[in-house]
């Protein structure tokens, strides 16, 4: 199953899937660099995951800085709210924070709904589009496939 992108506009982006996991693992693979490296294009997360602390994205030679932020609303394992800005790139670093908003909720039998919602990029057109279609399904697909196979989705060396 593909995680389904449903664009309610170019400046809110809306992704959900379905996955079989407890929503704690979930969150851990959203929130521990163990996880991160391994779907989310090589990028290790360093935070706590807590309200008002920092959420960090490393590029994975580990000291080039991706994303420099600090936790909006954090409500474990449910909700993580967090601004985002490409620092990975020099015209995308540039625009203004949007905001991406990862809700997981249990759906019984050993499955939840992650929703990933990406908002306020009126201002930020780059990232708009960077981050649009398939930018956040690789992501999200491989979240998804690594939760419930255990293997990464792409290899170590294919470009996503």
């Amino acid at each position: 199953m593909t995680a389904t992108d449903t664009h309610t506009s170019a400046t809110t982006q809306v992704y959900q899937v379905l996955i079989r996991a407890t929503a704690q693992r979930i969150w851990d693979a959203i929130t521990t660099p163990e996880f991160t490296s391994r779907y989310f294009h090589g990028a290790c997360v360093e935070t706590t995951g807590e309200t008002g602390t920092p959420i960090r994205y490393y590029a994975p030679d580990g000291t080039t800085l991706w994303g420099d932020e600090i936790i909006e609303e954090s409500d474990p394992p449910h909700k993580l709210v967090v601004p985002w800005r490409s620092l990975y790139d020099h015209d995308m670093g540039a625009e203004p924070r949007s905001r991406v908003t990862w809700l997981i909720e249990e759906h019984g039998r050993g499955v939840c709904l992650l929703t990933v919602v990406h908002d306020r990029l009126e201002n930020s057109p780059r990232t708009a589009t960077s981050v649009s279609g398939i930018g956040w399904l690789s992501v999200i697909d491989g979240l998804k496939t690594l939760l419930e196979t255990g293997q990464p989705l792409f290899d170590a060396d294919s470009p996503t």
